[in-house]
């Protein structure tokens, strides 16, 4: 098995970059997680200057991933998160949750009340929520983030539940909602998220970059 940090700092030419990162980001990463789904947001969101935060929502900053069987060292647990708020996580210090799928990652992140109570307080401050493959319908329409909101996910998750409209196309973007199908299109929802949080021209140089 291989195994890989998250918490690196972006680099250029084997120099730490000076980026000023001024938007913030969760990832959220349970065992299980779908690997490119997880990697890909991180190495996108921080080539753009977004600082992203990678949180194990398991006692140990070690994850696995579903199907590689690729170890994450996250920089930080749930609860070390939540802890540093003192119980009262400020969610305003960041812009972004994002959540992978894969399964059983998402079916976790559904059965974690901490994750869900994370998430559904970043949606009520109307922070952007996104999420990938099986994880709008495991993971976010039990919290009811789906109602009223046109969404897409993995073919024929989408009827686990009633709430919201899923659409058949790769990404769908909804107000502070982005989802998307699954691993083979997550370079084009890491881009939407960017151009979301930034603009359209920073989205468009990294995608540019990766050859998207």
């Amino acid at each position: 098995m291989h195994s890989c940090a998250l918490n690196a700092s972006p680099k250029k030419n084997g120099v730490i970059a000076k980026i000023k990162m001024n938007k913030k980001a969760i990832i959220l990463l349970a065992d299980g997680f779908e690997d490119v789904e997880a990697v890909t947001p991180v190495d996108y969101l921080r080539r753009a200057g977004i600082e992203v935060t990678s949180v194990s929502i398991s006692d140990s900053t070690t994850v696995t991933s579903r199907w590689g069987g690729i170890k994450i060292i996250a920089d930080t647990t749930l609860a070390e998160l939540l802890r540093l708020g003192c119980g009262n996580f400020d969610v305003t210090s960041f812009d972004v949750i994002i959540i992978p799928g894969g399964i059983p990652g998402a079916t976790s992140l559904a059965a974690s009340a901490e994750t869900g109570e994370l998430i559904k307080k970043m949606a009520a401050a109307g922070k952007l929520i996104c999420a990938i493959c099986a994880s709008p319908a495991v993971v976010l329409a039990p919290l009811g983030l789906l109602t009223g909101k046109k969404f897409t996910c993995y073919p024929g998750m989408e009827e686990k539940t009633k709430e919201g409209t899923c659409l058949n196309e790769r990404v769908v973007v909804d107000g502070n909602l982005i989802t998307s199908r699954a691993a083979g299109t997550t370079g084009e929802w890491s881009i939407a998220i960017i151009e979301k949080l930034l603009n359209k021209e920073t989205a468009e140089k990294i995608a540019k970059t990766v050859l998207l």
